[in-house]
Parts: C-alpha cells; structure tokens; sequence
C-alpha cells in the first residue's frame, strides 16, 4: 500500500572552493594553493508515510550551530521538512575551506557566503531522487586506525599548560617528544557502523558509514582535500560498482582524542602525501563492502525523530586572568608564528580575551533518529571516544553516534579527563564548556532516545 512505502534519495552537491580561500584547522590560517580532490555537501534522505528524514554531511572543518540554524531553516522553508528532521554534520576534514574562526584561523567569508546554498540544493536533490528503497545497516571492527592521542608521559618530561603555566597529567599529540612516551591514557572505539541504501530494483543508493577516526591529514598545508572520508567514499562505490548517482558518506564518530599518528610506530605506515588517508579509506571502505554479504535488508521500516535543545554553561577566565593575559598580549608580534610553547602561551593568552566576550551560556542540540532497528544520535561537538562506547553500552547493539552534529561547541571531555589537561582541555573558545557538560549531552542523550519506546 502507498501509505506503507518506504522511500530513498541522495545527492552530492561540489563545494570545492576556490584557490586562494583560507583554510583553518591549526593554530594558524592557511591559503588554498591546491585543490586535491573535490569536496561535497552530500544529502541522504529517508521517507515513509508521513515522516521524512534528512542526513547532511558536508566535506568541511567546522560548522557553528549558528549557522547551521539558519542552513535548516532555509531548507524547512524549501521543503516544509521540520528542523527536528534535519541533521547537518561536518566531516572535519582540516583541509577544507573556512567558514568559521578557530584560533588565529580566520572565516573566509567569500566561500561561507556561497555554501548555504549548495547545502539546501543538496537536499532539494536527494528528495528529487526519492523512490522506493531498503535498508540494512551493521557495524564492523577496524581497529587498525584509531590511537588515542592523549599520552600519560614519563616523569622527567613536564607537559605545560599554556593558558596558566601549571603542569598537566598528559600530553596530548606528543610530536617530537616519543621518547618520553609512557602509554596512551583511553581507548579508542574501533567501530565503523554503516547503513546501506538500496533501490527495490536492486540500484544502490548510498551507503553511510560512521567512524571515530578524527582525520588523516598527511596533506601539505595549502590542499584541500577531503582526506580518508573521500577515499572511503570513492572505494566504496568502486567496490560496489554503483552507477553515477550513488553517493558514498562517511560521518565522523566520538573522535575528540583519537588520531592515527602513531607516536609510538611511525614504520607502519607510508609517509608520503596522502597515502596514509587512501590506505585507510581503502582499508574501510573494503571491510564495510565485505559486510553487506548476508546483510538483511528491511522494505518497510518505521522512520522518526527527536530533538532537543540544552543549554551549556561556559568557563571563562578570571579577573586575574584577563590581566595577566592583557599583559602577554601587549608583547607579542602575531605576524609570525612558530610552533613552540612560547607562541601557545601568546595564542591563549589572546583566546581568554575573546573568550571573555562569550555569554555565560549557550544554547546546542541533541537529535536522534529512529530507523527500522537502528537508533542513531548526534551530538554538537568533539567528544571523547569514551562518550561514544558508554552510549553505545547503554543504547544498545544497532546504534552510533555521529559528532560535529547540528553545530560545533568545540571539545567536550569527560570530567575525569578535563582534569588530567591536555589540547583538549586547554581553555579557549574551541574548549569552553563546563566540566558536566559531557555527563548532561550524554544522559540526556540516552533519554531522548528512550523516547523513542514511549
């Protein structure tokens, strides 16, 4: 019966910018001199009855919830799809055209002009595209590629805390410093969930996969390039010999500190420009196709969504504190930079300025999506691999969650970890959030799915 038909599109829309747009991603702004691959706004939409979903997943570093916001409006005004309906995530890939102001990395406000628009044609695309579709999804252990990045050090080396000049627990991204490697102090999760889309007469449609690797980056400064989530999704329509409409995506998962520089066995992989990401990607790409023999496919299943705005309390700096920064500020040249910790003090020292100017509050939103026997879940940040397992403990074996979702409030640590310091928890307007915020994002998490059994 029509009522009961389930239906599936997608579409990718390129948003390659052009030479010469800033790039951010580091502690300092880069210029696109090179375009290695074409970037995308890609569009899953699911439909049956009266429900429709939408996944975005755009090839880019950062997207604030601000504009997000305004992104979905403009597509529920196209659509008369419901913000509830609608999740908009970033891949984080670092080499990707800015549109947001991280550290001395500047927005390129050229390129953010031009992108809202290819987002919602994205959209408009996929639901063109509908037609009568299955679905399966499954998870599949690759563990090969996720490493935490946070490293509990050997005594004789100090990790400095540049914000106050007290030392931390850990040392996160250790370069240069293996030697006084001691042990990664987590677990990564080394999971790629996926769901597969097919047409009822056997087409593929798109296949979306989620892992928390948080990127590659084994690009010269200056690329764009969309790094192993690209390659996943290139390999996989290869593997499937999907025709040209097939539309290949890859969501970053729980990933705020987990990398794959292997500090500790750098051989292992190779060194040149972009074969650590294709190698990956690759690998990915071929488990996921090996997992799809045997898979279930479901014709009709249930479709729905939740969402839910929380408010989140910020850390800003003291009195004291803004003195003392104002200070550093006044003698310092920001022309120049070098990587030394010289220069991370003069960098932080200017984030609590700016901090400072932030509300004590923010308001984020958490949304889940209820698809046949699948529960996915999004969060608005960069959170811990430990965040992702307990929820995936909780929630239960046909679940994952996707991070950098309906916006980006920067780093969200457990509490135990934001007192062990490190990058991560280093205050700064990317890392603000008070210390419960984790444990509020994820009960809350938990509860919204719940809903879904009410």
């Amino acid at each position: 019966m029509i009522e009961k038909s389930f239906k599936a599109g997608a579409a990718q829309v390129k948003i390659t910018p052009p030479l010469g747009t800033r790039i951010n991603g580091d502690f300092v702004a880069h210029y696109a001199t090179h375009i290695h691959d074409d970037l995308y706004s890609k569009a899953l939409v699911l439909q049956r009855s009266w429900e429709t979903i939408v996944i975005i997943v755009v090839d880019i570093c950062s997207m604030s919830c601000e504009f997000i916001e305004s992104v979905k409006k403009e597509i529920t005004t196209k659509t008369n799809i419901p913000d509830k309906n609608i999740m908009i995530s970033s891949t984080h890939t670092h080499a990707s055209g800015s549109i947001e102001d991280v550290h001395m990395g500047g927005p390129d406000l050229a390129f953010r002009r031009t992108l809202p628009e290819k987002i919602v044609l994205s959209v408009e695309q996929a639901i063109d595209k509908l037609q009568p579709a299955k679905i399966t999804n499954g998870k599949v252990s690759v563990p090969d590629h996720v490493l935490c990045r946070r490293y509990q050090m050997k005594p004789e080396y100090r990790p400095i805390n540049p914000v106050n000049g007290l030392i931390d627990s850990i040392k996160t991204n250790p370069i240069g410093l293996e030697k006084y490697i001691d042990h990664p102090i987590s677990n990564p999760d080394p999971e790629v969930s996926f769901i597969g889309v097919k047409s009822t007469d056997e087409e593929w449609i798109s296949v979306l996969g989620n892992y928390s690797l948080h990127y590659v980056g084994d690009w010269p400064n200056g690329t764009i390039s969309s790094d192993y989530f690209g390659v996943f999704a290139r390999n996989i329509k290869s593997l499937l010999k999907a025709n040209s409409d097939f539309v290949g995506i890859m969501t970053n998962g729980t990933s705020g500190d987990i990398n794959i520089w292997d500090f500790q066995q750098p051989e292992r992989y190779p060194t040149e420009y972009f074969a650590k990401s294709e190698l990956i990607g690759k690998d990915i790409a071929d488990t996921v196709f090996r997992s799809f023999s045997g898979s279930r496919w479901n014709e009709f299943p249930e479709i729905s969504a939740r969402i839910k705005p929380l408010p989140i309390h910020t850390r800003k700096p003291g009195i004291d504190e803004i003195k003392r920064a104002s200070e550093i500020i006044m003698a310092s040249d920001y022309d120049s930079y070098e990587y030394n910790d010289d220069n991370l003090r003069k960098i932080y020292a200017r984030e609590q300025i700016l901090l400072n100017e932030f509300p004590n509050s923010r308001e984020a939103k958490i949304q889940a999506f209820k698809i046949g026997d699948l529960t996915l879940g999004t969060l608005p940040g960069e959170f811990f691999a430990e965040t992702g397992l307990k929820l995936k403990n909780e929630i239960g074996d046909h679940y994952f969650t996707i991070g950098l979702a309906n916006g980006n409030i920067g780093y969200v640590p457990p509490a135990e970890e934001m007192k062990k310091g490190g990058y991560e928890t280093w205050r700064c307007r990317y890392s603000c959030i008070s210390s419960e915020a984790e444990y509020l994002f994820r009960k809350e998490l938990i509860d919204l799915v719940k809903g879904f059994d009410i």
